[in-house]
Formats: C-alpha cells, sequence, structure tokens
C-alpha cells in the first residue's frame, strides 16, 4: 500500500500560517521579569503620587475657597497677576455642561477642562454592566498648561479658575472660558458642539499675556489619560490600546504596545489616544512642531487591576506668533469605527489597524465593505457567516487549482519514487530527471504552493478585520452575548497558563474543524512529494502538526473575539466541504492519469526562465562533479 505523506509545499504553507498566528498573538507579549518590573514601578509611582497628592493639598483648599479674605491673601501671593481671577464667581468648583444626541460633555471653572466626555443613548456604547461609556470621568483625564511669568514663577492652568459663558450660535453651543490676569489679559479656552457630532471644536488663544508670561518659548501643554476598561476581557482590549499620530504631512505611526513607550514626533496634525473601540483625539489645524508621546501599560495582574488599560501622555509645544499664542483645535470623542472617522476626512481612519499594503487592501476594499453590506440588512451573526461563505467561494477556484496541482503530482509519484531509487546515489542526477519528468508531462511542482500562498494575505486580512469591526461589539449570536469579546459558556475555578479561567465553545467548533480539514489534507485527498534525501519525514511531522493545530487553535482563540472564531470555524467547514466536491465530483484521477500519458508524447513544452536557470545551475554542477579533481 502506497504511504501517505505531505507535500512540502503544504508544509510551507502551514508553516507560514502558524508563523503569523504565533506573531500576532505574543509579538507584545512581557516576560516573567518585565511584569514583576512593572509591578514594582507602578507601586513606586501610585506612593510618590499619594504623598504628592497630600503635599499640595492646603493649595488646592485655598484655590477652592471663593469669599475668605484670608485665603484669598494667600491665593494672591501664590499666583501674582493671576490673582485677578481668584476674586471673579467662577473661582469655585462649578461645571458648564454642553450636550448633543450622541454625546455629553462636561467643563469645569477649575482648569478650565473637560472633566467628563460620556457617549449617550445607543446600545452598543454601554459596557457588559449597562453602565454608560465614558471616556473622561472621575478625574482620569487633565489637561495643563504651564505658564512661566517675566519674574521665573511657574503657574499650572490646571489650578487656576477660569470664567464661563455660555452662548448659542445658530446650532452650535459654545462655552467660553477665560483665565484672566487683568481686565484685558487673559488666556482663553473655547469649545463648540454641533448637533449629532462626536467632533468638539476647541481653541487656545491669548490676549496681553506678553506682558506678563515669557514668550522667549513655547508654553508647554501636557495631556495626561488613564484609559478606562471598557471590555469583558481586559487583557484582549489592552492589545488594540495604543497612541497613534499623524505627522509630517499625513504620515502615520504609533508608539507601541508594552511598557514605558515613547515617541517624539515633529510637526504633529493629531494625536490619538486610542482604546479598543473608543478614542480620544486631539486634532490641530496647526501642526504642533515637536511632541513627546508616552505609553505604558497599568495592567500587570489582570486579577487587580481592573479599572484602566493603559496610560497615555502627551507633552505639545503651543509656539507664539507676534506674542499671542493662537490654535484651532478640535476633539473627537467617540466610537473607533471606520465609517464615522473615514467620514470626517481627516485620516483618522488609519489609527485602525487594518494591516499594511496588501492586507490593509483587503480589508479596506473587500471586507469592511462587503460586510457593511451584508450587517446592514441581516444580523450579525448570520452576517458573519454568510461573509464567509462568499470570501471562500471567491477562492475556491484558487483551492481547485492547488488541489488539481495536488492530484496531478499524486499520479506522478510513482514515476518520482522509481527516479529516487534510480539516483539514491546521486542528488543531483535525481533532481535533473525529476525536472525533466515535471516538463515532459506538463506538471509544474510550484502549482499547488503558489495557490496556497495566495490565501494567506486573505487570511491574515480577517485576523486584522474582525477585533477591529466595532459593528460587532455588544451584539450576539447564539450563546455568544458579544461577538466582539469571548463566547464564554463556563466559568473554570482556576487559572489555566496561555488558556485563561473559562471556555469559550466557537474556538472549540473551530479546533474541531481545523482537525478534519488537516486529517483530510494528510489523507489521499493531497498529494505529498516522496521523501527527499536529507530532509525530515514529513509523514510524522503532519501527524504531529494534526494536534497541535487544534490545540493552537484552543489557546490562541479563547479570549478572542467570538466574531473571529466563528469566521475561522465556518471557514473551515466551507473548505472542507469543497475539496470533498472537488475530489468525488470535479477532478478525476483517470483522465488526469490519461491526460498526463498524452502529454508525455507531446513535444515538451518551453521551460520557463527560471526552470532554465535552475536546469542550467544543475547542469554547470553536474560537469563540475564529472570532472577529475586536482591532486
Amino acid at each position: 500500500m502506497e504511504e501517505k505523506k505531505l507535500d512540502l509545499n503544504s508544509i510551507i504553507g502551514f508553516a507560514l500560517i502558524f508563523g503569523i498566528l504565533i506573531w500576532i498573538m505574543y509579538q507584545n507579549q512581557p516576560s516573567e521579569k518585565q511584569i514583576a518590573t512593572d509591578k514594582a514601578k507602578k507601586e513606586l509611582v501610585e506612593k510618590e503620587a499619594t504623598q504628592k497628592a497630600k503635599a499640595v493639598a492646603p493649595v488646592a483648599t485655598v484655590a477652592t475657597a471663593a469669599g475668605d479674605s484670608t485665603k484669598l491673601v494667600a491665593l494672591q501671593a501664590t499666583l501674582g497677576n493671576f490673582a485677578y481671577s481668584a476674586s471673579l464667581p467662577s473661582a469655585k468648583e462649578a461645571f458648564t455642561t454642553i450636550e448633543n444626541d450622541l454625546i455629553k460633555i462636561t467643563i469645569a471653572n477649575k482648569g478650565g477642562v473637560i472633566t467628563e466626555a460620556t457617549l449617550k443613548h445607543q446600545e452598543r456604547f454601554k459596557k457588559g454592566s449597562g453602565e454608560l461609556v465614558s471616556l473622561i470621568k472621575d478625574h482620569n483625564s487633565d489637561l495643563n498648561i504651564t505658564l512661566q511669568t517675566q519674574d521665573n514663577r511657574s503657574l499650572a492652568t490646571k489650578d487656576l479658575f477660569f470664567e464661563p459663558t455660555l452662548s448659542k450660535v445658530g446650532d452650535n453651543q459654545m462655552v467660553t472660558m477665560r483665565l484672566k490676569a487683568g481686565a484685558n489679559e487673559y488666556l482663553e479656552y473655547q469649545y463648540s458642539l454641533k448637533p449629532n457630532d462626536y467632533m468638539v471644536g476647541f481653541g487656545i488663544r491669548s490676549q496681553g499675556l506678553n506682558k506678563i508670561i515669557n514668550t522667549s518659548k513655547p508654553l508647554d501643554l501636557e495631556w495626561n489619560l488613564k484609559a478606562f476598561r471598557n471590555e469583558k476581557s481586559i487583557s484582549y482590549e489592552k492589545r488594540f490600546a495604543d497612541i497613534h499620530y499623524e505627522y509630517e504631512d499625513g504620515k502615520d505611526n504609533n508608539v507601541g504596545l508594552g511598557n514605558d513607550k515613547e515617541e517624539s514626533p515633529e510637526k504633529v496634525s493629531y494625536i490619538a489616544f486610542k482604546q479598543h473601540f473608543f478614542t480620544t483625539i486631539l486634532l490641530t489645524d496647526k501642526p504642533f512642531e515637536k511632541t513627546k508621546l508616552y505609553s505604558n501599560d497599568l495592567v500587570v495582574d489582570e486579577k487587580v487591576d481592573t479599572i484602566f488599560t493603559r496610560q497615555f501622555k502627551a507633552n505639545i509645544p503651543l509656539s507664539f506668533t507676534n506674542g499671542e499664542v493662537n490654535y484651532k483645535m478640535n476633539w473627537y470623542f467617540g466610537p473607533t469605527d471606520y465609517k464615522t472617522l473615514k467620514a470626517y476626512n481627516k485620516n483618522l481612519d488609519k489609527i485602525i489597524p487594518l494591516g499594511w499594503g496588501i492586507f490593509g487592501w483587503i480589508n479596506r476594499f473587500i471586507f469592511i465593505p462587503l460586510f457593511g453590506f451584508l450587517s446592514s440588512y441581516i444580523a450579525y451573526g448570520i452576517a458573519i457567516i454568510i461573509f464567509t461563505i462568499l470570501i471562500k467561494i471567491a477562492m475556491s477556484p484558487i483551492t481547485y487549482k492547488s488541489f488539481l496541482s495536488q492530484a496531478k503530482m499524486k499520479v506522478l509519484r510513482p514515476e518520482i519514487t522509481e527516479l529516487g531509487e534510480k539516483y539514491k546515489k546521486d542528488a543531483m542526477k535525481k533532481q535533473q530527471e525529476t525536472m525533466k519528468l515535471y516538463n515532459k508531462a506538463g506538471v509544474n511542482p510550484m502549482a499547488g504552493c503558489i495557490p496556497a500562498l495566495i490565501q494567506i494575505p486573505f487570511m491574515y486580512a480577517s485576523f486584522q478585520f474582525f477585533p477591529s469591526a466595532f459593528e460587532l461589539r455588544q451584539k450576539g449570536f447564539l450563546w455568544a452575548d458579544d461577538l466582539s469579546s469571548f463566547d464564554q459558556v463556563a466559568k473554570l475555578p482556576f487559572h489555566i497558563p496561555l488558556y485563561g479561567d473559562h471556555i469559550s465553545l466557537f474556538p472549540i467548533l473551530a479546533a474541531v474543524a481545523i482537525f478534519f480539514y488537516m486529517k483530510m489534507t494528510s489523507g489521499d485527498q493531497q498529494m505529498a512529494a516522496p521523501q527527499q534525501e536529507g530532509m525530515p519525514d514529513m509523514t510524522k511531522i503532519m501527524k504531529i502538526m494534526i494536534y497541535i493545530s487544534p490545540i493552537m487553535m484552543l489557546i490562541f482563540f479563547n479570549s478572542y473575539g467570538a466574531g473571529l472564531s466563528l469566521y475561522n470555524f465556518i471557514s473551515n467547514l466551507i473548505t472542507i466541504g469543497i475539496m470533498y466536491v472537488i475530489k468525488n465530483y470535479i477532478v478525476d484521477s483517470e483522465k488526469i492519469h490519461a491526460q498526463i500519458q498524452e502529454n508525455k508524447l507531446k513535444e515538451p513544452k518551453k521551460q520557463g526562465k527560471f526552470q532554465q536557470k535552475l536546469q542550467q545551475i544543475m547542469q554547470e554542477a553536474e560537469a563540475q562533479k564529472a570532472q577529475p579533481k586536482k591532486k
């Protein structure tokens, strides 16, 4: 009975697929040593922050009291020219709110900054607990400008009180916050909100401050944000939390995952503090000359660190023009949704990690339009299934070509084995004769590998598309209550390393499907090349991979979004069906054998340039080998 072996081309394909899987899952996983270091660092930072808070508490108490003359004198001594603002009615804790149908923005007198940005009403903007998503609240964010006075003192705007003015221009709500140093000297923040829009207009300008502050160098604007956890799996969520930015007239980049990541881009037009499905973005019409961006992982222990995912920081210089500062900017508080971001026509959709090169093209021009069309008419789970079917049907001609090539190789296997026996002591001659046989029979040994490689970009694109598909958030299907997160069917009383503390069902189904798919590819349906001298035993490797692949699927996908696992399950299921139909109803081995025998009687096809070059190299090597060795 003929021994079943695996085609080397298939091995190459599987190796590439598993290599991509491992790279995707573990490229940013910290070591045990790094985790311990981060935990110690975090405890130290928290300790220092507590001590600092105690140290500045008396100053804060003074700043919040507007009616006590003793405290006001102390405030004046501290703030100098800006004591004017402390005598205003706004010199107390008060807030101004503007909102539309999409977002609610709350602005504090103290610091003049946004203290709450909450997304409203829509079900997909809620957390699992039912609470609305707030990108800013409970002091997780601050914005501060350091003012250097003419007499070399530093003032922090976050500790000073701004005077609010609420107005309406057409349908737009506007809030002007002024930090006054005198009747006509002030620093101004201006906020504006349109109806049905996530974008908040934001401007910073000064008037007359050049008489008070040092304008020889730019103002230092510091923006900090601790990103809240909004999703069920904090480990999955933090993989997609990062700082993205656009710089130098349209280039885009990101700071990167991990700990203590820093970048210093120049001429920056926007900075995005991106969470998984929500994003806070600062945009500017006049690029920031040079910025310093910092990102750090706040999740050291997932059982303890359950509130925040990452710490984001941006230091931005605000340059003076004719002695004044004047920047027109915007804040975006909203979903990390491709269509929403792209509609602003400011390249904001680039913050969504759809993949580079061909992977991004597949997502932008095939996956997103197709899935968007399907999901607008049918439920999201069904849309994933139909989406997968259409993709696999479109790829079926490639699957057919790959299977046909392997079937031809199977027919030739006895002759190739015979050549191997005949020239087993001369590997070069055996290779030459094998190439002649391929050419004479009209068979290309690479024809089975190339179609498999063509499918890899679509596979990788799916790994980028489904985790980024905002539409899946809070959308259920069958037992999965949220297709953007794992589909837990059982909670474990213990934690399994790499796997987790729960059991997801869709990864199990996907693992079963890939097991049977690989059983098919290792059987009579797939043709393997004869054992090559010096090469490992492909049969043994395949037997191992049949079991390793499902295990990898179970481990890696247990905490991934159910939408991706559903896609992989249906994809493998359809591939099994297509291969069964091709083998039993389309490809006829007897006809293939007859065609190959007929091809042998014809004039051999002209070799391609690559084959000619390879043949030439072999002949030269053979000739050199035949030459007598010099003594």
